[in-house]
């Protein structure tokens, strides 16, 4: 498998300069350097959109690449954001193993205590409240 050539910013500056000062073709400056016309002419392009941010080398970036880059992250940051916000809370009713508090009791056991033995703690309870506490002897 060939390795992908790079070329130095001062050679794509020069093979520029021969296709538009010098006059020579494309593809005959293609030729001329081992490189495929269509890179050549995309080199054109580049420099003449953009000379200051052309060619701009390994790791650097155009000032667009950048934005583009950094709004992607922010995307992927907000996504990330939307999808915590759209899970279910564990307290929310849609889960599974919820326990009501608070609530009507069901029909067939109305007027019927939910745990057995229930209302006897209660009175059990009353009593000793309101009983009166006996000094305690020596």
């Amino acid at each position: 498998m060939e390795r992908r050539r790079t070329f130095s910013r001062e050679f794509k500056l020069e093979a520029v300069r021969l296709v538009t000062e010098r006059g020579v073709t494309v593809a005959q400056a293609a030729k001329d350097l081992d490189v495929h016309e269509n890179v050549l002419r995309k080199w054109v392009r580049e420099l003449r959109e953009a000379p200051q941010e052309a060619f701009p080398g390994n790791g650097k970036q155009t000032a667009q690449d950048a934005e583009i880059a950094r709004l992607r992250k922010e995307v992927a940051k907000l996504k990330m954001e939307r999808d915590i916000l759209k899970k279910p809370r564990p307290t929310s009713r849609r889960s599974r193993c919820e326990v009501r508090l608070r609530g009507e009791t069901p029909r067939g056991m109305a007027g019927q205590s939910d745990v057995r033995g229930a209302r006897c703690l209660a009175r059990r309870l009353l009593r000793l409240a309101g009983a009166p506490q006996e000094p305690a002897q020596p």
